[in-house]
């Protein structure tokens, strides 16, 4: 070993556990700060994307996107939770730095984020879909739990929005004064019952026509007579 590896060696002996163990604490919070940072950078795409389907202004291609969409968002949520639970990770430990652990946290916190978005802004539409799903109502009260732990909904233009998603979807009591704020921006074209029934059947009647093609498609078994068997 050369001298000034010993050196090294020697000076890192040196070093107490703490001032060790408060080096790591400051570049963990670090990549934390930055994560808040990127996390706010994604809730403006998430909302943009929002904006533009609530511009689309018709509830049957509203209902058909967000039905796609809320399935591969809770796809993801699963898959996520399964990751972090089995690599026992906290939503108020340190944040964590293996790049699979890490992408699902940022999952968990911007999917359970924006379905509060969509269920705030697409009520109807969402309550359709959710209240049917005992597994959806599962991630998401988890989705919302780590979220409430994790520390980034603390402050900032975001706080208020995992209390409104729970009392929304039922998760939490619906305290005397609460109001959706976005009912009035964009409800006009869901205000109409009728016209939303209406692209409920018609997107039901859609689902049994495939389903029924893909009957068809499948057609009639070939079984095997008594005297070939």
């Amino acid at each position: 070993m050369e001298p000034h590896q010993i050196l090294s060696f020697l000076l890192f002996a040196l070093l107490p556990l703490g001032e060790l163990s408060d080096t790591n604490k400051q570049k963990k919070d670090t990549a934390f700060e930055i994560y808040k940072k990127l996390f706010e950078v994604k809730r403006k795409d998430q909302i943009n994307a929002l904006n533009n389907l609530i511009e689309l202004n018709d509830v049957n291609q509203q209902y058909k996107i967000i039905d796609i969409m809320l399935k591969g968002l809770f796809k993801v949520l699963e898959d996520s939770r399964a990751i972090l639970i089995a690599a026992g990770i906290q939503p108020d430990g340190p944040f964590p730095e293996d790049e699979k652990i890490k992408d699902a946290y940022s999952h968990t916190v911007e999917n359970s984020a924006f379905f509060g978005d969509v269920v705030l802004r697409f009520p109807k539409i969402v309550h359709h879909y959710f209240d049917r799903n005992s597994n959806w109502n599962n991630l998401i009260r988890w989705g919302i739990g780590f979220c409430n732990l994790s520390g980034i909904f603390n402050d900032g233009p975001h706080s208020q929005l995992l209390a409104l998603m729970s009392q929304e979807l039922g998760i939490s009591e619906k305290s005397p004064d609460y109001r959706n704020p976005f009912k009035t921006d964009n409800m006009e074209f869901l205000s109409n019952a009728d016209a939303f029934q209406k692209a409920l059947r018609e997107e039901e009647k859609r689902r049994r026509k495939e389903e029924k093609r893909k009957e068809i498609r499948k057609g009639p078994r070939i079984t095997r007579s008594r005297s070939e068997l």
